[in-house]
């Protein structure tokens, strides 16, 4: 008989699946402990509010774009170009397709939002890290000659990665649904890469 999965593991479970079905402000720490079969003092044990545990759901249960930016800034050069910055833009358009409908809530609730920002702060993190990784990683491939010298780093980081947030937020309520991730991160790779190629 398999064992059960750690408390942790069913909390961060729990709530992913909750944040996606009612959204991130209707998804109590109640609501969250019941469906993880454990107290609310277990949850509050793991996590230390709401808005961390939505933090941790974020950068655990969806695709992770920070591990592959901080590996090819450790070894610019490595792989083709094009393909780097289209896994890069695969991976983002994927994590921000998946977060939209959880985070969507921040922004119909002021003191939420509010609340989240602090804890991004107090965690050290944000989503101006994807950007100022990948403008790391540009730069390091500047740096070796692969992309012109006089390259906005910061402003081809800035597109790429906006184009993907843009997608999960603009054509997911057209008729035809999101454009298919893998065409769709080849053609901002290859567009962002013909600007500072």
């Amino acid at each position: 008989m398999e064992s059960a999965k750690p408390a942790r593991e069913r909390i961060l479970d729990a709530a992913h699946e909750l944040m996606l079905t009612v959204g991130l402000a209707r998804a109590t720490t109640k609501e969250i402990a019941r469906a993880a079969e454990c107290s609310e003092a277990a949850l509050y044990k793991h996590f230390a509010s709401k808005e961390e545990l939505f933090i941790r759901v974020l950068a655990e249960r969806l695709p992770r774009l920070g591990p592959l930016l901080h590996a090819l800034v450790a070894e610019p050069g490595h792989g083709s170009l094009e393909e780097n910055l289209t896994e890069i833009a695969r991976r983002a358009a994927l994590f921000y397709e998946q977060s939209f409908p959880i985070a969507a809530s921040l922004y119909a609730e002021t003191s939420l939002k509010r609340r989240h920002d602090d804890a991004m702060r107090a965690l050290g993190t944000g989503p101006h890290l994807p950007i100022e990784g990948l403008d790391a990683y540009l730069r390091a491939e500047r740096d070796a000659g692969r992309i012109r010298p006089d390259a906005d780093t910061f402003a081809a980081a800035s597109l790429l990665l906006g184009a993907c947030a843009q997608r999960a937020f603009a054509y997911d309520a057209t008729a035809t649904g999101l454009p298919p991730v893998d065409d769709f991160a080849r053609r901002v790779a290859g567009t962002v890469l013909a600007g500072i190629g």
